[in-house]
């Protein structure tokens, strides 16, 4: 089975170097590893560690995607991490035997020990802690459906990628709020979603290199709504996920956290919802904000 990862990147050189050196520890090493980036800057001090190939796109994660997806059109798996994503040793073998077991299997998502993105994040050495410290279930091959792969670390069958020609949507631009959920249900309406107890990682959650915190409140409402019209995302959860999101940046923001706005996401939020009102909602709206 070819393995090929892919690292879309921007603006996180020095994360992005670590690990790149960190994927050197799997114990089944992948066959590509595929870096896209957008300017030179993004990758400054990577092009000397070993095994990286380097591509370019435009900006936004779903071009950047879809330009890996495109260059590893040989592979048979695609696995995705985010740039700030450590792997456990065993990962990528433990995705590949997933797959071998699971020809049903068209998409797999691991399991996060820690996630920076829920909290003011983590450098690589507390990343490397949390993951030294976990213990892996006994049964590392457990398997279990899930509703839809985790951005940060989730892994494609490409003969499904091919045979339906699926694409990440370029319309989300940007970070691409859920872009992960649009294409692994996609995908997962050609077979099943799993998520791997064995395939263990920690996200850094690096907030460097995030958007304007105003163009993510944004996103929070209308891309919940774009992707319910579109069909890859039903009514019943893309309703109270922009709900959920409006009411916790009201009232956080009433005592922030220190790296969080929540009073630009909320702003966002309100833009986005008079957008919807006034039938003038679009994914795009947030390269003008």
């Amino acid at each position: 089975m070819r393995i090929a990862i892919g690292i879309a990147t921007r603006g996180r050189p020095g994360i992005l170097a670590g690990v790149l050196r960190d994927l050197q520890r799997q114990t089944r090493a992948p066959d590509r590893t595929i870096v896209c980036h957008v300017t030179p800057d993004d990758v400054t001090g990577c092009d000397a560690i070993a095994g990286a190939e380097f591509i370019t796109a435009e900006a936004g994660l779903p071009r950047q995607r879809n330009a890996i997806m495109d260059a590893a059109s040989d592979s048979d798996v695609v696995l995705f991490l985010d740039d700030d994503f450590l792997c456990a040793p065993d990962y990528v073998a433990v995705t590949e035997a997933a797959f071998a077991a699971r020809p049903d299997m068209v998409v797999a998502t691991g399991t996060v020990v820690a996630d920076g993105a829920k909290g003011p994040g983590y450098s690589l050495e507390e990343g490397a802690a949390l993951l030294a410290a976990d213990v892996p279930p006994a049964d590392c091959m457990t398997m279990a459906p899930h509703f839809n792969g985790y951005g940060c670390n989730m892994a494609f069958r490409m003969a499904t990628v091919r045979a339906h020609s699926i694409r990440v949507d370029e319309r989300l631009p940007l970070y691409a709020w859920y872009e992960d959920i649009d294409v692994s249900r996609q995908l997962g309406a050609h077979g099943a979603i799993l998520r791997l107890a064995g395939a263990r990682g920690v996200h850094l959650g690096s907030k460097s290199g995030r958007v304007k915190q105003v163009r993510l409140g944004y996103s929070q409402v209308v891309n919940p709504v774009y992707l319910a019209r579109k069909g890859t995302f039903p009514w019943n959860h893309a309703i109270p996920s922009a709900a959920r999101h409006c009411l916790a940046n009201l009232v956080r923001s009433l005592k922030p956290e220190p790296w969080a706005d929540r009073a630009g996401r909320f702003k966002g939020n309100m833009i986005g919802l008079w957008d919807l009102l006034r039938g003038k909602a679009a994914p795009e709206r947030i390269l003008e904000l």
